[in-house]
């Protein structure tokens, strides 16, 4: 741990508005600041700084939290890594490593910089099975200043040549076990991961080694080995390749199935190439590709399994903000090989004449039918109209409909009036998982209802408690006025009574209060949760009155809130979730 003394030095010297301007363009509006949000896109600004309580947060897509928050995020780096960029800044000592975890974090990152030195001496080396590796990147399409700018190596058939060459560097054993670069036999010897394999190194965004992948010369089993998980690889949220897309003057980025299309590309001055790494893309990749990216190209292989993995990563770009395209390529099974046969070019330009995610979705629908016969054209109607009504606009209907007229020889107007009708199914269902969505999320625990509604009290609980976090947030001194008067177990929600402990924690120890130093004692999910109630309330000014009103709210509804304890969290959130429908009469939706 970094010790707190540390972190609010830290925070003193880090001004929060400062920070974020250096890569926002935000503009003053009365005591905040405004701007257009670095984590998705959109036109309108929101995405707001808040100076009095140096965070930050956006309405439109729920980012928020402190100056290490921003950076964090912005760089897509860890927590450790946040603070010494911030310290950095700020001219201060980088933080005292007194916590084993980022010792081993850097003697790892050390480490594989040093094993990605000898496996690109080893390429380079007199050797006939260096030779053997070279032709192979050679086949490949791949040229000197490649093989170079991507760290390209080999790993040779001595499975205890780099073992040997990291324990001369002066690595024990516990380093080299935690490294992911080592295995050990039945018998207990140590040999490398990887031998006679080509060698790719993946970089985090900040340009450190923290994996390999390696990959046989033939068609042996199995083709390829990647590094496993460890204390700086984690597939799940890595993109291949994305430290050099993210500094491109281009926001389209094309995304590929494997490491060798996507060096390919940049090879041929696609430079927003980039892949997934693990076997499946994650949602956390598509939120790391979204910081970045306006719009996405899907560019995966043309079999059957390249189209099923089309289809699973345009799901998980259904609710990202970029725009998602899909490449056919055609005369090639993948942009490697379409590149090798046809050039640069005229790659370059299918990806200017690229189809939507729709054609794609249509074309796939539709070969599963034949048209020929009456059933199966009905059937391809509704599932294409379904299709239409919930992944399309208005215009795109319009256009949509008049080519299913086309296809189906029925007329566009009884396509649209079917479209109508399933226009407002769907409609009425992403309201229903809105609102579902909203309860998981506890959106509508942040609803500030009148007291006195008979069967809405819980809900007057929860926003006097909310209010309460935000001031004290503001107002340390506060929570001396609130803390005899207040158990935590009588806030209703499990974040929130998180939040309250770990103020009163820091208080006891005379840390100072802000969202920097409560990181330490509170999940990231609370963290965020602080930040957007500080958002939510920085327009409110609270006085000690104020205060001892929200008490008196919290006091008056002991009896909900003695309810509410006995509930499990789910159930808390139904009951909460009913309180609201009631309190809106439970209107229909409107179609």
């Amino acid at each position: 741990m970094i010790p707190h003394e540390y972190i609010e030095e830290l925070t003193r010297r880090t001004d929060i508005t400062e920070l974020i301007g250096s890569y926002v363009q935000l503009k003053r509006k009365g005591r905040l600041y405004g701007g257009l949000c670095p984590f998705h896109s959109e036109k309108s600004p929101s995405f707001y700084v808040y100076p009095d309580t140096q965070s930050f947060y956006c309405f439109g897509c729920g980012a928020g939290g402190d100056a290490i928050t921003f950076t964090k995020k912005i760089n897509s780096i860890d927590y450790p890594e946040a603070v010494k960029l911030l310290a950095a800044r700020a001219g201060m000592p980088e933080p005292e490593e007194d916590d084993k975890t980022g010792r081993m974090r850097s003697r790892i990152l050390s480490m594989n910089k040093e094993a990605a030195r000898f496996f690109h001496a080893c390429l380079n080396s007199t050797v006939e099975e260096a030779r053997q590796a070279r032709a192979y990147w050679r086949r490949r399409g791949l040229d000197d200043k490649t093989i170079v700018r991507f760290g390209l190596g080999y790993a040779p058939n001595d499975g205890q040549a780099l073992y040997q060459f990291l324990r001369d560097k002066g690595y024990n054993q516990q380093e080299l076990d935690a490294s992911g670069l080592f295995k050990r036999s039945q018998s207990g010897r140590i040999y490398c991961l990887f031998w006679k394999r080509v060698m790719t190194p993946i970089f985090d965004l900040r340009g450190n080694i923290i994996a390999f992948g390696g990959r046989v010369l033939d068609d042996s089993k199995p083709k390829y080995v990647n590094s496993p998980e460890t204390l700086v690889y984690h597939k799940s949220d890595t993109v291949f390749a994305l430290q050099i897309a993210k500094k491109s003057a281009s926001r389209r980025f094309v995304l590929c199935e494997g490491y060798m299309d996507v060096i390919s590309m940049q090879q041929a001055g696609i430079d927003t190439a980039v892949c997934a790494c693990g076997t499946a893309l994650t949602p956390d990749q598509v939120k790391l590709i979204s910081q970045y990216a306006e719009e996405v190209i899907l560019s995966y292989d043309s079999d059957e399994a390249g189209q099923k993995a089309t289809l699973r990563s345009l799901e998980l770009f259904r609710n990202s903000p970029v725009k998602v395209g899909v490449l056919q390529i055609p005369g090639a099974k993948d942009p490697d090989e379409y590149i090798k046969k046809y050039g640069a070019e005229r790659f370059k330009a299918l990806l200017d004449g690229v189809g939507n995610a729709l054609d794609f979705r249509l074309k796939r629908l539709r070969d599963k039918y034949d048209l020929s016969q009456d059933g199966q054209r009905l059937e391809y109607i509704k599932e294409a109209v379904d299709m239409l009504a919930e992944r399309s606009n208005p215009t795109e209907q319009e256009v949509y409909a008049g080519r299913l007229a086309e296809e189906t020889n029925v007329s566009k107007t009884a396509i649209l009036t079917q479209l109508e009708t399933a226009v407002k199914r769907a409609g009425y269902k992403r309201r229903q998982e809105r609102s579902r969505a909203r309860l998981k999320e506890g959106e509508m625990n942040q609803i500030n209802v009148p007291y006195s509604m008979g069967g809405a009290e819980a809900l007057g609980v929860a926003s006097a408690q909310q209010r309460l976090l935000a001031a004290i947030l503001r107002e340390p001194g506060y929570l001396d006025l609130v803390r005899n008067q207040l158990p935590a177990e009588k806030f209703l929600l499990p974040q929130q009574r998180e939040l309250y402990q770990a103020m009163i924690q820091c208080r006891e120890q005379g840390i100072e209060l802000s969202l920097a130093t409560l990181r330490a004692y509170v999940s990231e999910e609370a963290l965020n949760e602080l930040s957007a109630l500080a958002a939510k309330y920085s327009d409110v000014n609270c006085t000690p009155d104020d205060i001892r009103l929200y008490l008196d709210r919290i006091a008056r509804g002991t009896p909900v809130a003695k309810k509410a304890a006995e509930m499990s969290n789910d159930q808390l959130e139904q009951y909460l979730q009913s309180m609201r429908e009631k309190k809106q009469g439970n209107l229909p939706p409107e179609e």
